[in-house]
């Protein structure tokens, strides 16, 4: 398709920087990676609900959690019957979007393979506010990330002797925006980073977020209280619940720096002291910070994408990178945020 081509030269049009040394795609290269089980059929539903905004999570062609509320969305936005399963009238209803097709081949570009990587990223705050950034530890994660999918899935794809180097062809989820044209009053590194997570420089503009705890999703609505979007989202915890109400945004704070400040979390070591991090995709708060109203609480990326929905936060949103970095794109400042039940 047109975007594939567009893709590899649109990511090659950046400044390159430092490249890492060459690696094969084996479970050696990133030590939480296993063989990953992949149903295509599924991975193409998959793809086809991101490329339209209904993310379901994981580029994988697994089911689960994630891929059903997305089928939900997808349904509920196209008048569809809510059954949360790829049934026929879903099928029928996604029958339009698939030249979208599950997976993609590109040859691996300098900027794609570009770090400067970080390697092992230091659990203490102390050491981490030491790093130039909170970057992407390889390469592997990195074209993980970008393609919305993991490590595990990247490896399934491909051969064990596939090479992480400059030229090599890869196959991977088909994540690819159909553009890159991105706004040019945005900053450069804001840019890059959008292009990096492949997000679309097409989106709809939403004029209210909803926020449901009960199955930890968050809802874009346009001016006419449609639904235009859907991510899975992390909703707080028990310790700091999600503050149920109505906030706005404030301020989009793009690739931010975090204060760590140990007397807002309650499982924070007594000896912990206050620290800047830098910024990066494996922060705290990941590639965007959507501040809002209330004091300390934001919608946000996330350094562990495979962990939305599944664990707890500390009261704020938290969502996939990819994800966060789209939402951002789609909202401005003012927009209202809904928290409910």
């Amino acid at each position: 398709m047109a975007g594939a081509a567009a893709a590899a030269t649109a990511v090659a049009q950046a400044p390159a920087r430092r490249a890492g040394p060459a690696a094969t795609l084996t479970p050696a290269a990133s030590p939480t990676a296993t063989a990953a089980a992949i149903d295509r059929d599924i991975l193409h539903v998959q793809v086809i609900l991101d490329h339209l905004g209904f993310s379901p999570g994981m580029l994988d062609g697994k089911p689960g959690m994630s891929l059903t509320a997305a089928l939900k969305g997808f349904q509920e936005a196209r008048g569809v019957p809510i059954t949360g399963k790829i049934d026929q009238p879903t099928l029928a209803a996604l029958h339009p979007y698939a030249a979208w097709r599950p997976t993609v081949r590109l040859r691996l570009s300098q900027t794609a393979l570009a770090g400067p990587f970080v390697g092992t990223i230091p659990h203490n705050e102390d050491e981490q506010a030491r790093l130039p950034s909170l970057g992407y530890r390889n390469p592997l994660e990195k074209l993980a990330e970008m393609f919305h999918t993991t490590p595990a899935v990247l490896i399934a794809l491909n051969s064990a002797q596939t090479r992480l180097a400059v030229g090599q062809e890869v196959v991977f989820p088909n994540a690819l925006p159909t553009s890159r044209s991105y706004d040019d009053s945005l900053p450069p590194l804001w840019r890059q980073t959008l292009s990096d997570l492949n997000v679309d420089a097409n989106q709809p503009q939403g004029k209210k977020i909803v926020v449901d705890k009960s199955d930890s999703v968050l809802r874009v609505l346009d001016a006419n209280d449609r639904l235009v979007a859907q991510f899975q989202v992390t909703t707080g915890s028990e310790h700091d619940p999600l503050p149920i109400g109505t906030w706005k945004v404030t301020v989009i704070d793009r690739n931010p720096r975090f204060h760590y400040n140990p007397a807002l979390f309650w499982d924070a070591n007594s000896t912990d002291t206050a620290a800047m991090l830098p910024p990066g995709p494996n922060g705290p708060v990941g590639v965007v910070w959507l501040d809002l109203n209330k004091p300390h609480y934001g919608l946000h990326g996330t350094p562990e994408p495979q962990y939305i929905g599944r664990t707890e936060s500390h009261g704020c949103v938290r969502l996939a990178n990819w994800n966060a970095a789209r939402l951002a794109q789609m909202v401005r400042a003012g927009v209202p945020v809904i928290f409910q039940e």
